[in-house]
């Protein structure tokens, strides 16, 4: 029971949720003033326009090749959320279509448009679906290029855009792409969440001490690994530890109140595979 909570109830509930925003920031506030998203969703407007045909069909159909492209590769259940997210989506534009427009001012189309895009497109990715087969494609082309998934989907919705500007104007892609750039930071903050992890190397001359604080403040363990200066020719502790963004602050203030001289880097952690080690709460508490 715990399993299907986990893997289905949980995931299509929150599926569903960011489908149905997905499609409000569409209905209401994009599709009004011609500003497009990215992707196949951005294609199937634009084909919208033209023929008026149903967007929520349109945004089906092209996505059919990617969905089953994908399936091979991520298997059944990617299938089925990925599935369900399309259908939800493509009812709920239906039902947006005819309501009237959040707002008529292009600047806040732009910008909560974007935002409420993000919000509901990063709820889908976070629990498995998928609502554009442009990022399906983009996995397996950078896999025999030099260029990122992220460069790829750009280098899409660029033509898309440019295909845009030379139909609605050049104002339409301009919007477009802004909305495009503010959508994606927010699916960011949304798929990742506050837990999105960052790594953090301290190379010092007391790791136990500044290893202990770590731990009790936080609950983090430290690797420790031994290093040497190059110039001092002196040998010096290497910590590495994970944490999140939030616990970014707590981290620095246990470095710079440390009487120690100590030197700092943290990176963006894309993703954690495997045991990702803290002690609970109340034991940090205890301690």
């Amino acid at each position: 029971m715990n399993k299907l909570f986990k893997h289905w109830i949980v995931p299509i509930f929150f599926i569903t949720l960011g489908a149905v925003i997905a499609a409000f920031a569409l209905e209401e506030f994009l599709v009004p003033f011609t500003v497009l998203d990215g992707g196949v969703v951005g294609i199937s407007m634009i084909l919208s326009q033209l023929s008026g045909m149903p967007l929520g069909v349109l945004t089906i159909v092209l996505n059919i090749p990617f969905v089953l492209l994908g399936f091979k590769r991520l298997g059944m259940r990617f299938l089925v959320k990925a599935i369900y997210a399309m259908v939800i989506f493509s009812v709920f534009l239906s039902v947006f279509k005819d309501m009237k427009a959040v707002t008529d001012k292009e600047i806040l189309v732009v910008a909560f448009g974007g935002v409420t895009l993000g919000i509901g497109v990063g709820l889908i990715l976070r629990y498995g679906g998928c609502l554009d087969g442009t990022e399906i494609v983009a996995m397996f082309l950078s896999k025999n290029t030099e260029f990122s998934v992220g460069q790829i989907v750009l280098f899409f919705n660029i033509i898309i855009y440019g295909v845009a500007g030379l139909l609605f104007g050049p104002d339409r892609a301009l919007y477009s792409l802004l909305t495009y750039f503010i959508t994606s930071k927010v699916i960011d903050i949304v798929e990742n969440g506050m837990e999105q992890g960052k790594s953090v190397m301290i190379i010092t001359d007391h790791g136990k001490d500044i290893a202990d604080k770590i731990y009790t403040q936080l609950g983090r363990t430290c690797t420790q690994m031994e290093g040497k200066g190059m110039v001092s020719n002196g040998k010096k502790t290497v910590l590495y530890c994970v944490i999140t963004r939030v616990e970014v602050p707590a981290i620095k203030k246990i470095i710079n109140d440390a009487d120690v001289s100590a030197f700092m880097t943290i990176s963006d952690v894309s993703e954690i595979v495997g045991n990702h080690i803290k002690r609970k709460k109340s034991a940090v508490r205890r301690k």
